[in-house]
């Protein structure tokens, strides 16, 4: 039961030890805040614990942050200048292909058209006009004139005229043709290039030139059966 003396409450005896123990206490933090060096002056006490310092700072987490950012920085950097000198080598590549196009069109644009085929009437005068070229570009001597002569004088420059009478006939070799060969000579002296029908106009010129050069020097030189 609680008593009361002049207006104040009787505390119990459990309930005055439990007060006394906290003012106790309360004045030896107070003692220690005062005199914090209080302790130093006694006895030696037991060393404390070392402390570690914290892991993570402020300062350490800047500086790994920085890092991070320059590390990152670096890398794209290293990435754009890897896109720019790709698309530079690209840029190239398409240059020289342009540029290899445009030397290819213009190597088959200025690329001289081959000369046209030469025409030749298809008459004596053309005959012997183109059996004159081919036989320039062989190195066999005949003139116009000199072959024109003998042709008109074999055959009147008829290509299918054919000997049936001298002696070639009657062995079984008729002379045939403008300048009236023989089988046999015509394919020895056939010229190359030329067709290989006795009766071509072309080829039989040829030919006979051909013989009448390495008999006779040239068909310039003959006035005669030959």
């Amino acid at each position: 039961m609680r008593s009361t003396i002049s207006g104040y409450t009787r505390l119990p005896k459990i309930h005055k030890l439990s007060v006394a123990g906290i003012a106790a206490t309360g004045a030896a933090v107070v003692a220690v805040a005062v005199a914090p060096n209080a302790f130093a002056a006694g006895t030696a006490s037991a060393p404390t614990a070392a402390v570690k310092p914290v892991a993570w700072s402020t300062k350490a987490s800047g500086e790994t942050q920085q890092d991070a950012l320059e590390q990152h920085t670096a890398a794209a950097v290293t990435a754009a200048k890897a896109d720019a000198g790709k698309a530079s080598a690209d840029k190239e590549r398409a240059e020289k292909q342009a540029a290899n196009r445009s030397t290819e069109r213009k190597a088959i644009e200025a690329k001289p058209a081959a000369p046209a085929k030469k025409a030749y009437a298809n008459n004596v005068d053309g005959w012997i006009s183109e059996a004159l070229d081919i036989l320039r570009a062989k190195g066999i001597p005949a003139s116009y004139d000199g072959i024109k002569r003998n042709v008109m004088r074999e055959s009147t420059g008829n290509p299918r005229a054919i000997n049936d009478w001298d002696v070639n006939a009657v062995n079984g070799v008729p002379s045939k043709g403008l300048l009236q060969m023989i089988d046999p000579t015509f394919k020895a002296y056939h010229v190359e290039g030329t067709s290989w029908d006795i009766y071509d106009p072309v080829a039989n010129i040829t030919a006979a030139c051909n013989y009448a050069a390495d008999k006779y020097g040239s068909m310039d030189n003959v006035n005669s059966a030959y």
